[in-house]
């Protein structure tokens, strides 16, 4: 009989002394970091932690200079108009607590669902476009249709909805596409199919603008996605040479003359601009106060709040604005370098881009770099559609970032489009070679 005790196997070896065998320090510290094996009627538990803070207060702090900035600069409007000093701000409050609300409820909910929502989502936002040149559904604002009223709902800025439906889309079908994005006929002529409709429906608004913010937000994506260099030049360049040969209207033209010399017609067409620079320059370093204002700007709690905020408070206030905005996007690039999957990174990067750029070419039409556009400064200018849909936008973002995951840590959502040798969002960028997976001996 054989009394030799069982020998004990692991990992391929065995020991015949009855002693339990003990795992390579390598392996034990691989199965350390890693998740326990769940078997497939069990559910995945997502590893959810604190949202970003940062993002949080910064988001809030501009909505709060918002709603100063735009009392302080529609008071005196609201009560020679309406008696009552409360007519602008009091909406914009009502929609910044909508859109608390909206914030709130979108960071509590998985992003990934947005994956099953984004065709649905983009189709909707495609029919609203094409609604707002329905003469009984459409709200012409000087000499331009791009607000929409459907019975008693308030009016609905539809390129606002298709800002956030085109980047919740384009972030699904880069992730989904991975690395044939940087083929011509696989990526750069599909992608053109995608956006080409939502930006002619608002150039056709005309709204040039937020044109100008979609094609910059889908361009900065699909470099983010790791588009060809060379056909990302040629989209450049194409985009510019399409809106010189389909034409500009008159007035955009007329902007253009004024932005190259405001001062040729200070009472006509340069007004908006040279009242602009004038609050600037009276704001001087700390400003002239809240309420004090000297100098009167047109939409002052609008598209030149940014104005009004240099005024009443100087270029200390008007670079506190600025810094909010550079700290969104340092935020937000952190989080969509820790997303924990491709669609995550490529959503957070979109949303982050959109927001942001769209600040800058406010900023820059204030103190003159652009031509008057005509959009809004986010969370600071008054408007309903603007505000609710950028903190929708935001609770993505707050959403994803519940999830970011350490470099060199284990993650159960690693796939094919992600590294999975740390754990972190595959973001290759433009014109680099596709990132061999490396070797973890993970199985």
């Amino acid at each position: 009989m054989n009394l030799a005790p069982p020998i004990r196997r692991f990992g391929g070896r065995s020991r015949d002394d009855g002693a339990p065998e003990r795992p390579p320090a390598s392996d034990a510290r691989r199965a350390a970091n890693r998740t326990p094996a769940k078997s497939p009627t069990q559910v995945l538990q997502r590893d959810r932690h604190q949202p970003d803070y940062t993002i949080l207060v910064v988001i809030v702090a501009l909505a709060a200079i918002g709603i100063l900035m735009v009392y302080s600069s529609s008071a005196m409007r609201g009560y020679v108009t309406d008696a009552d000093t409360f007519s602008i701000v009091g909406p914009q409050i009502q929609w910044a607590l909508l859109g608390l609300l909206a914030m709130a409820g979108m960071m509590r909910v998985d992003y990934r669902y947005l994956r099953l929502a984004s065709v649905p989502f983009l189709l909707v936002a495609l029919v609203l476009l094409v609604l707002v040149f329905v003469p009984q559904f459409q709200i012409v604002v000087g000499g331009s249709a791009r607000w929409l009223r459907l019975g008693p709902l308030p009016a609905i800025h539809p390129a606002e909805v298709a800002k956030l439906a085109l980047v919740i889309y384009l972030a699904h079908w880069f992730a989904k596409r991975g690395t044939r994005v940087r083929g011509f006929w696989s990526g750069t002529v599909p992608f053109l199919v995608i956006i080409a409709p939502v930006i002619a429906l608002v150039f056709k608004e005309p709204d040039l603008g937020t044109t100008m913010v979609i094609t910059l937000t889908a361009l900065t994506m699909f470099f983010v996605a790791g588009a060809n260099l060379v056909h990302l030049a040629l989209m450049g360049s194409g985009a510019g040479l399409a809106v010189i040969v389909v034409g500009l209207r008159g007035y955009q033209m007329d902007r253009i003359r004024t932005w190259l010399d405001p001062w040729s017609d200070r009472l006509g067409d340069g007004f908006h601009t040279v009242q602009g620079l004038l609050a600037l320059g009276v704001g001087s370093l700390f400003g002239r106060g809240l309420g004090q204002s000297l100098v009167t700007v047109p939409n002052a709690f609008n598209d030149f709040i940014f104005a009004e905020v240099g005024q009443e408070f100087g270029l200390l206030g008007a670079t506190v604005v600025i810094l909010l905005f550079v700290a969104l996007a340092y935020s937000g690039m952190r989080v969509a370098l820790a997303a924990p999957d491709t669609f995550g990174a490529l959503l957070a990067a979109g949303i982050t881009g959109w927001l942001c750029l769209q600040a800058f070419i406010n900023i820059a039409v204030v103190v003159t770099l652009v031509p008057i556009t005509g959009i809004t400064l986010p969370f600071l200018s008054a408007g309903g559609s603007s505000l609710i849909i950028s903190f929708a936008a935001v609770g993505i973002l707050l959403s994803i970032s519940r999830e970011t995951v350490e470099k060199g840590s284990w993650n159960d959502d690693a796939t094919a489009d992600r590294r999975r040798g740390d754990g972190r969002a595959h973001l290759s960028g433009a014109g680099r070679r596709p990132i061999t997976p490396r070797a973890t001996g993970r199985r």
